[in-house]
């Protein structure tokens, strides 16, 4: 017998009450949607360490670049400042010269008034700043004496040199209002950079920052393994160039003539190299000193240094002066190979050039590193072969 109960209408059974299958899709879509929200969104869309580390070395490359800006327009904007000083110094005491002989030629006009040589407003012109047009339409230049044709001439000499004082005066100043706001944007982006390192370094967890110290330090064993080999390497090229030398010498002892020439030119080299050799020393001594301080952009010590303030206080330490910046320092010399670096040599790295050390020989190098460190005595290949750009000797 047919029954005649209704069918239930499809469902499932949630906590022991029977849905139909629309609550169920609105159930499922609920729990889907509370899944989702109490999902941890930082795991998918945080940056790997890996990821950080690299960001984190951009940023203070990028600080390191801006920097090197900032310096040059800092010393730009001191030597224009400098100048627009002695320019505005020369057109004070120009006018000072032109008021006196305005007064002389107003001492001439008045003279000539009283005698009737000349009309009667021919001293308020005289004291006015352009004259000129006053002689050439009454022909005033013929009534004077020699003395005051003089005077005249000497005005007008003075008038004009003045004038062309102002105006460079003036482009000067124009030009420091812009190394001055060059200078503020070069300052801002630093602090940008930096600012925005550490705010990614603040957001590692301790762990992070112990496996972060860990790569660290691999890169540091592996920079001074390196750094051994290249030291390696120099030694060999030195013993054989020893060796060359001995043969040589032992070649010439069997002519007299050509033992006296050549000796002339050797003595010469071995004059330079010693030179150099003494300068690079104390160059290398004053660096030593500093090391422990820290880096600070911008800065030439004595307390702190940059890295280009660090090099070029090392040198001027040997009585060598070479620019403030790396974009200078690296055409402020002679360029050498990396397997024929001396101690006292500058080591520059970087497409850009914006870093900067000074060689102590063995593939090491004295540096002031970036923010946060301190000079310090480092493999060259601190941050891997690629990034070493030339080696310079500025002396």
């Amino acid at each position: 017998m047919a029954s005649h109960r209704k069918s239930r209408p499809a469902g499932t059974r949630v906590a022991g009450i029977r849905t139909p299958a629309l609550a169920t899709a609105a159930l499922t879509s609920v729990a889907l949607l509370s899944q989702t929200a109490n999902a941890s969104p930082s795991t998918d869309d945080r940056p790997s360490l890996e990821e950080v580390e690299k960001k984190v070395d951009d940023l203070y490359r990028q600080a390191e670049s801006a920097t090197e800006n900032y310096n040059a327009a800092k010393e730009k904007t001191a030597k224009q400042r400098k100048r627009v000083d002695t320019l505005l110094d020369d057109v004070a005491k120009r006018t000072q010269e032109l008021n006196e002989a305005r007064e002389e030629l107003g001492t001439f006009a008045a003279a000539q008034y009283r005698t009737g040589a000349a009309a009667p407003d021919t001293a308020t012109f005289l004291l006015a700043d352009t004259p000129q047009d006053y002689f050439d339409q009454t022909q005033l230049m013929d009534r004077l004496t020699g003395r005051q044709k003089e005077a005249v001439d000497d005005y007008f000499t003075q008038q004009s040199a003045t004038m062309k004082k102002r105006q460079e005066a003036t482009q000067s100043l124009e030009t420091l209002t812009e190394s001055q706001n060059d200078l503020q944007t070069a300052k801002s982006t630093v602090q940008t950079k930096l600012s925005d390192a550490r705010e990614l370094l603040s957001k590692l967890t301790a762990e992070e920052k112990a496996r972060l110290a860990a790569i660290e330090k691999r890169k540091q064993e592996e920079a001074a393994r390196k750094a051994a080999e290249l030291a390696r390497q120099q030694a060999e090229a030195e013993a054989e160039r020893q060796r060359q030398e001995a043969a040589a010498q032992q070649q010439q002892e069997s002519s007299e003539s050509a033992s006296d020439s050549s000796s002339s030119e050797s003595s010469d080299s071995s004059a330079s190299d010693s030179s150099y050799a003494t300068k690079a020393e104390k160059a290398l001594a004053f660096s030593r000193s500093q090391i422990g301080k820290p880096y600070v952009w911008g800065a030439t010590g004595p307390d702190s240094y940059d890295c280009s303030g660090l090099t070029q206080a090392a040198w001027k330490a040997a009585g060598v002066d070479i620019p403030r910046v790396t974009y200078d320092q690296v055409n402020a010399g002679t360029t050498v190979s990396l397997a024929n670096a001396q101690p006292g040599d500058l080591i520059f790295f970087y497409d850009d050039v914006t870093h900067v050390g000074i060689y102590i020989g063995n593939g090491m190098m004295i540096h002031a590193p970036k923010p946060g460190t301190y000079v310090r005595e480092e493999s060259i290949y601190y941050d891997g072969e690629s990034s070493i750009h030339s080696v310079v000797r500025p002396a």
